[in-house]
């Protein structure tokens, strides 16, 4: 039954085609655009960050690459681990003209001095921004949102009201484009606006059929965004499987070479936000391991002693996603999947 409404309103929401809200085509020096994902080692939003990454490399229009502050692993939030290919300052020396797209994901830290001055470095070098869920507030701190339209992740909304009051904050919208600084909703909105990119480099056709393989039929920018926001109900299911440690649980989802790096994501992104669980990835042997689109992926352990395996899913991205919110609706109750929804950003019949 979750399946056939959230797919009812996945389609809702996405019901325009992507030309609703155009991002502007490419028109850039390089004949394929050169597009940087640039995270914080020490916490970087997972799905905003691995999806636009995969989504861009499974289109295959553009080279792709995925970037940290620093040389080293980078913690993703809320779990796993990427070994990223190049360091900002690596990045700078091979590629002196900048970056033609630059995805800016949530951080932990959005007003880091160097990510700050990094980001709008590549702006001035002229760079589209596009910053996914809260990375909206790193390009705040960097200067790019003054007189503009933007939106991000609805729990943002006061903060960003506050610290950036010279910007229009709209709602009901997945992503919203104005000039060279694109921004979007929280988390899940990566993917329509993954492959509103895609469409702007490469055509609807393109993006079309890379639309296809992660299962989902359209990618406007329309949204409901008062379906969004933690009710009385919602803040006492949180504290309840917070304070639950009885019912805590380690789960494990194993992971091997070639991965869906996107599925994966969407997965342990859902699974963690439950209040009750947290998850690692488990390999049968030690070191990083290449994911399907590229990434190195670090597993945590290679022994899923004392965690309850997730088990292995088929399917569609969007088909996992929903496989994964099922079931956390089974083993936790729909009030807590109704929860990760909200997190997510996710439209479903959860959120009403």
């Amino acid at each position: 039954m979750y399946r056939f409404f959230a797919a009812c309103l996945l389609l809702a929401a996405f019901h325009a085609s992507a030309a609703s809200e155009p991002i502007p085509s490419y028109h850039g020096q390089r004949q394929r655009p050169l597009i940087a994902v640039v995270g914080d080692n020490l916490m970087t939003e997972l799905v905003d960050f691995v999806v636009p990454y995969g989504v861009l490399k499974q289109a295959d229009v553009a080279d792709v690459l995925s970037v940290a502050l620093d040389e080293g692993p980078m913690q993703m939030m809320p779990a796993l681990r990427i070994q990223p290919e190049q360091s900002v300052a690596t990045f700078d020396r091979q590629y002196p003209q900048g970056a033609d797209y630059l995805i800016v994901p949530a951080v932990h830290h959005a007003d880091d001095a160097r990510l700050v001055q990094w980001v709008a470095a590549q702006a001035h070098k002229g760079a589209t921004v596009v910053g996914v869920c809260d990375g909206v507030l790193v390009l705040g701190y960097a200067g790019l949102l003054h007189g503009k339209q933007a939106t991000g992740h609805w729990y943002s909304e006061g903060q960003r009201q506050d610290d950036f009051p010279d910007t229009q904050w709209l709602r009901d919208r997945r992503y919203v484009s104005d000039g060279k600084v694109i921004t979007t909703a929280g988390v899940t909105a990566a993917l329509p606006v993954s492959l509103a990119l895609v469409e702007a480099i490469a055509g609807p056709a393109r993006a079309k059929a890379v639309a296809a393989q992660l299962g989902v039929n359209h990618w406007a920018a329309d949204h409901d965004s008062s379906a969004f926001g933690l009710h009385t109900g919602d803040y006492a299911t949180a504290a309840g499987n917070l304070l639950a440690v009885w019912g805590h649980e380690h789960l494990s989802i194993a992971v091997q070479p070639g991965v869906d790096d996107i599925a994966l994501a969407l997965r342990v992104d859902a699974w963690s936000r439950t209040f009750r669980s947290e998850v690692v990835a488990v390999a049968d042997r030690t070191g990083p391991l290449r994911t399907r689109h590229g990434l190195l992926l670090l597993p945590d352990s290679t022994s899923a002693a004392d965690s309850v395996p997730l088990g292995t899913r088929s399917g569609t991205a969007i088909e996992q996603l929903h496989s994964s919110l099922d079931a956390i609706a089974e083993r936790y109750g729909v009030a807590t999947a109704r929860l990760v929804t909200q997190q997510l950003e996710y439209p479903s019949d959860l959120n009403q």
